[in-house]
């Protein structure tokens, strides 16, 4: 992963597949392997909101065409394939401004769940592999 901003209702990531797979197949497999690992997180962990959060997630869960157990991420995503310099650099922006827009913090490396904090300062709650 290079770049990330972790928010209340969403995510935003700048990642690259290690084996060249399809940009689909990258979503795919990072919301299977991050729903998984949620979900044995609520399960095993005091997370004092745990009941309500199962309810939410078995609740989004029933309604899936599936009839899953458990939903943690919506179906739809948005994903762009980057090509350009200039590109990368707009959606590093554009990623690490989303909590400077939504208010809660005055400069992008403020915020502690974005890797703004890692391309400033070189440190971060997630290591990131630096685009620069």
């Amino acid at each position: 992963m290079h770049a990330y901003v972790i928010m209340s209702n969403h995510v935003h990531l700048i990642m690259q597949s290690k084996d060249q797979q399809g940009l689909s197949d990258t979503i795919r497999d990072f919301k299977k392997f991050t729903s998984k690992r949620m979900l044995e997180i609520v399960h095993t962990d005091i997370e004092s909101r745990r009941i309500w959060m199962l309810h939410q997630f078995a609740y989004y869960g029933g309604r899936h065409a599936k009839q899953q157990d458990y939903q943690i991420w919506t179906n739809n995503n948005h994903p762009e394939a980057i090509y350009t310099q200039d590109f990368l650099l707009s959606k590093l922006n554009y990623t690490h401004q989303n909590p400077v827009r939504a208010g809660w913090v005055s400069a992008p490396e403020n915020y502690l769940y974005s890797s703004a904090s890692n391309y400033q300062n070189g440190t971060g709650l997630i290591d990131v592999d630096l685009l620069f």
